[in-house]
């Protein structure tokens, strides 16, 4: 018996082993690619903005319009759109309406999952992108939903969870596990810039990114604006003449 509980033990144990180490020789990194990429801004309503709990307020209405605004960065083709706006849910916040006056925004009177909407399907459709990004209120409803939809459409899927809020910790957590396991990528805001940029030389770069991110993620603002005060005006603190040679390794 013992033996046999042994054996059963390898068995599954090189069994694991051998499936991770096919998905990992399975695995292709496909890279954001500013030119096939489409921005979605999903029910960021008044409404909708005080269910999202697991973000403090002002973070997540900051978290919310750097969302909105990497479509202007980037120039990325930019879909809006807002459930059941003439009731409890509210409007789609101003600043998103400033910042993209010409964008499509289609105004849902029924379908929870975005998806279901002709006119929204066909504006995405209609940008010929492949690749989607995309944020919205509730994580577990408004952007889980259309997400694995767009999965299942044939469509890659990046879930901007810093711009994705909804009751808790676990019910967001919940969220996106679901997504995860369905192919869609959950990454953060910072992590969507970068690798819509690639590179500080290109453009959409430096010149471009920094204010963006001074503004939106003000702890990397903070960061530059102490290097550039440094630069210009600092004096060496002696740290490295000094710790290299007292600590030998």
């Amino acid at each position: 018996m013992q033996f046999r509980k042994s054996f059963t033990f390898h068995v599954i144990y090189f069994l694991g082993l051998f499936m991770a180490a096919l998905a990992a020789s399975a695995f292709t990194y496909e890279r954001l690619d500013k030119n096939n990429t489409v921005l979605l801004v999903v029910d960021h309503q008044e409404g909708l903005y005080q269910l999202a709990r697991d973000f403090k307020t002002v973070e997540m209405k900051a978290n919310i319009l750097a969302h909105a605004a990497l479509g202007k960065v980037f120039n990325l083709p930019t879909i809006l759109t807002s459930s059941a706006d003439t009731g409890p849910n509210g409007p789609l916040m101003q600043e998103i309406l400033t910042m993209h006056p010409t964008a499509p925004f289609i105004h849902r009177h029924g379908e929870v999952d975005a998806w279901d909407n002709t006119d929204f399907r066909a504006a995405v459709q209609a940008t010929g992108k492949k690749q989607v990004v995309l944020a919205g209120i509730t994580t577990d409803v408004c952007t889980a939903f259309l997400a694995l939809s767009l999965r299942d459409a044939g469509y890659s899927v990046w879930a901007n969870s810093d711009a994705s809020g909804t009751f808790d910790v676990k019910t967001a957590q919940d969220a996106n596990d679901r997504m995860r396991a369905a192919g869609v990528q959950v990454v953060s805001m910072f992590a969507v810039a970068l690798e819509l940029m690639r590179d500080w030389r290109n453009t959409p770069g430096t010149p471009e990114m920094m204010p963006f991110f001074d503004q939106y993620l003000p702890q990397y603002g903070i960061l530059a604006r102490g290097h550039d005060w440094a630069v210009t005006n600092g004096t060496l603190s002696g740290l490295n003449t000094t710790l290299d040679g007292q600590y030998l390794v």
